[in-house]
């Protein structure tokens, strides 16, 4: 009954994010149309004559209306064709799917990084309230939310790698002497390490660091605050009282006991932040030349090159769904009480 009711749930969210989906198809076929630039002028070349620039964009389908564009693209997306890119020539799925995984790589471990450190600071705040940590955990959130991501990996890039040559040169998930692992996850990190690799994951470790560092300092700032609120309330409960009253130990009653209890919110931002990553890895892919499909779709769109653009925006409509149903799940696993409802 247990397992029918949380496939129900499953099923209840895809059907509702359906309209979503929909909007985000509809929208984004009618921005990219708006653009500025001409595909067709773009390829064609500036020496090309009139003529062949109106020969190639009637093998490009754009001499029609947008009706009947968006009529063909709708029966393309129903085969699961998301189109051909223009720019590599290739399927946009196959470009997508081999570009997703350098992607997740870096915002799953930017994620991890901002978890792992928001998360410590917002509790040791909370543990000392006006102390010197929370005065660290203030200043830390107000310089996150006032630096960019991609300001943080310039100026990571000046210091580690061209000041003090501590970081590899910025091009690439790994060092121009290494070989990419066997693919079986696509995770350089977790296939050199399945290959026994040792040489190919420090390669990849060490070109991974700074951006992912850059985009964990920008995810911190909100982690840390919500922790720290959420920690303050539930300390200053009577359960959290009433377990001191017992004799437990500090120790327990903080992680046991006030860190599960103010663990919902922080989920929530979680959930906010990664989509917030996924969006600012865009920026920082560009700047580290970090091979994903941010980096992907912003040469595509200064191509003008529609399918791509597309195809990376229904990508990410699609991950942001299922983000939102891994964390109403998730929810029912930190507290069982919780009623998940399709």
């Amino acid at each position: 009954v247990e397992d029918g009711m949380m496939l129900a749930v499953i099923a209840g969210r895809l059907a509702a994010a359906l309209p979503t989906l929909a909007g985000v198809v509809v929208v984004t076929f009618l921005l990219t149309r708006a653009l500025p630039g001409d595909p067709a002028a773009y390829f064609a070349g500036p020496a090309a004559t009139r003529e062949a620039v109106e020969q190639i964009r009637a093998q490009l389908g754009l001499d029609r209306s947008l009706g009947v564009q968006f009529l063909g693209y709708l029966r393309e997306l129903a085969r699961g064709d998301l189109g051909l890119s223009i720019t590599t020539g290739q399927p946009v799925l196959s470009d997508i799917v081999a570009r997703l995984p350098a992607s997740a790589e870096l915002t799953l471990l930017a994620l991890l990084f901002a978890a792992l450190a928001g998360i410590s600071l917002g509790v040791l705040a909370a543990l000392r309230p006006n102390g010197w940590l929370d005065n660290l955990c203030r200043v830390i959130a107000t310089l996150g939310v006032c630096l960019p991501a991609f300001f943080t990996g310039l100026l990571l890039i000046y210091v580690f790698y061209y000041l003090l040559g501590w970081a590899p040169a910025p091009l690439g998930r790994v060092d121009a002497f290494a070989a990419p692992p066997p693919h079986v996850t696509g995770f350089f990190l977790i296939d050199s390490l399945l290959a026994g690799d040792g040489e190919t994951f420090r390669s990849a470790l060490a070109q991974i660091l700074l951006p992912a560092l850059s985009l964990g300092i920008f995810a911190v700032a909100p982690i840390a605050r919500i922790t720290r609120g959420s920690m303050l309330a539930v300390m200053s409960s009577d359960f959290i009282r009433a377990a001191r009253a017992h004799g437990l130990s500090a120790r327990t009653v903080v992680i046991a006991y006030a860190l599960r209890n103010a663990l919902l919110p922080v989920v929530t931002t979680l959930g906010m932040v990664f989509s917030f990553l996924l969006g600012a890895n865009v920026l920082i892919e560009k700047v580290f030349a970090w091979p994903g499909i941010g980096s992907y779709a912003v040469e595509a769109l200064i191509a003008s090159d529609y399918a791509p653009v597309q195809g990376f925006v229904m990508t990410m409509g699609f991950l942001y769904v299922l983000l939102n149903l891994a964390i109403d799940l998730l929810y029912r696993v930190i507290d069982p009480r919780m009623e998940v409802t399709a």
